[in-house]
């Protein structure tokens, strides 16, 4: 990395930055710096290093990257004469560097020294310089304290929700574990009387197969006449001399034998075996039903594990080819506790949607806030339909609720720093203005509002590549 000291202030005095200074300090700047070639992929500083220096582009472009989680992700350009980056040591002594910077465009960049900075700041504007150490320090104690707060109600409510989407699957799966056993433990005393009764081979291959019939048959849905059913099985098998029907008979209905059924099994088994046989079809068949139910719910806590993944994108590369319709589907899943059961989901995906360049987990942040912030506006009840199309080189997304929708004061100024309709503590933490950044800045795309009374739609359009 090159590097000269400053002979003249003519190079200074061409940079906007610089225009208001005097030849006087001009010519003391130029005395205390040095001139730093930009050499692109060369890191100039680094990332948690102590700031001991200030730095401002001549001409040429860096690039400015942190690591969060364990990427490193582009927060900023210093591409326009001008731009400066650290320096914090001149206000204070425990100041670093809060990114990295690396040259993407040769050119040229002055470097001064932090100490050199505050002495000249002391010496042209010396109440100037009181101010911005107080407000340096000011506003860094609020920053850390607002986005650590703010980290916490945004963790704790996606923790929240994912934890009442976890809770209703792994409850019933408990509970079907512990029904589960029960019917083993019958299906064992079931088979210990068949074999007491000494029922044959034959006789045992007769009446499997008659279970296996029962899967065939169409489930009884009417609760009117499932209890008639079991009414009738009931009967039957007080007449046939069955211990303890009233327990087996809403087994037999629910797994969709009746009557007829029953007097072919009465035909196969009679005397000690009919009891236990009839036991036996009872259990087989709840067995398989409580199989099914756990299959479903272990099902869903698997599939909230692969959506809170795909949200996070915790293994994956920071910058990737996404898949948009993924990481739509992943937010609506982590995010269905803030939908109210008065909400329609209307997913329109394009099919065979291109993937495209982008920084996923970001997207998913952006996703987040959309949804969310119509989820409010619709408060518990309407339609929100998420559409996806490609246009050209881009994908485009749009979300869409019900809601009352914005008045033109508000959409004029709904990507305004720090603007909000929400009370302190409501809503994600992300505002449009950071969702503006990502989509435009991060992906080089648009954000755009279309708002009438009952429809919002926010169209997001990223470039392919």
């Amino acid at each position: 990395m090159g590097e000269r000291r400053v002979t003249s202030v003519d190079e200074l005095r061409a940079v906007p930055l610089f225009g208001e200074l005097t030849e006087e300090q001009l010519g003391q700047l130029a005395e205390a710096s040095t001139v730093v070639a930009i050499e692109p992929g060369a890191e100039l500083f680094h990332e948690g290093d102590p700031a001991d220096f200030w730095w401002a582009v001549i001409d040429g472009a860096v690039e400015l990257s942190r690591h969060v989680g364990r990427e490193e992700t582009v927060v900023g350009r210093m591409d326009v004469p001008g731009r400066w980056a650290g320096g914090f040591r001149a206000w204070d002594e425990r100041g670093v560097y809060l990114a990295t910077a690396r040259g993407t465009v040769a050119g040229r960049v002055l470097r001064l020294p932090s100490d050199a900075l505050a002495a000249l700041a002391r010496k042209w504007f010396p109440f100037g310089s009181h101010l911005i150490g107080g407000l340096y320090h000011t506003a860094r104690s609020i920053e850390s304290t607002a986005r650590q707060r703010q980290s916490l109600v945004t963790l704790g409510t996606l923790a929240a929700g994912l934890a009442h989407e976890i809770n209703n699957p792994a409850a019933a799966a408990a509970r079907t574990s512990d029904a589960l056993q029960d019917t083993c433990h019958a299906l064992t005393s079931s088979l210990a009387g068949l074999v007491a009764s000494g029922i044959s081979a034959a006789q045992v291959t007769a009446l499997d197969e008659l279970r296996a019939e029962l899967r065939t048959r169409p489930d009884v849905t009417s609760p009117l006449a499932l209890a008639d059913l079991e009414g009738d099985l009931e009967g039957w098998l007080d007449d046939h001399g069955v211990d303890r029907g009233w327990e087996i008979a809403p087994g037999l209905a629910a797994a969709g034998a009746d009557v007829g059924w029953c007097e072919r099994v009465g035909a196969l088994l009679d005397g000690p075996a009919l009891g236990p046989a009839l036991g036996w079809v009872t259990s087989t068949a709840a067995a398989d039903t409580l199989l099914a139910e756990l299959k479903e719910a272990t099902g869903r806590i698997s599939e909230l594990v692969t959506a809170v993944k795909s949200y996070s994108q915790m293994d994956r590369a920071a910058r990737q080819r996404v898949d948009v319709t993924e990481g739509l589907d992943s937010t609506l899943t982590m995010l269905r506790h803030r939908l109210a059961d008065g909400v329609a989901i209307v997913r329109d995906y394009a099919p065979d949607l291109p993937t495209i360049d982008a920084y996923a987990s970001e997207l998913n942040q952006v996703w987040t806030n959309l949804v969310t912030n119509a989820a409010d506006a619709m408060a518990g009840t309407g339609t929100l339909r998420v559409s996806t199309r490609a246009d050209g080189g881009a994908v485009v997304v749009t979300i869409a609720d019900t809601g009352p929708g914005m008045t033109p004061e508000v959409a004029a100024r709904a990507f305004d720093v720090f603007f909000s309709t929400k009370d302190v503590g409501k809503g994600t933490g992300l505002g449009l203005d950071i969702a503006r950044r990502i989509v435009v800045e991060r992906h080089g795309g648009t954000i755009t509002i279309d708002s009438a009374p009952g429809r919002t739609a926010l169209e997001v359009r990223l470039p392919i590549r």
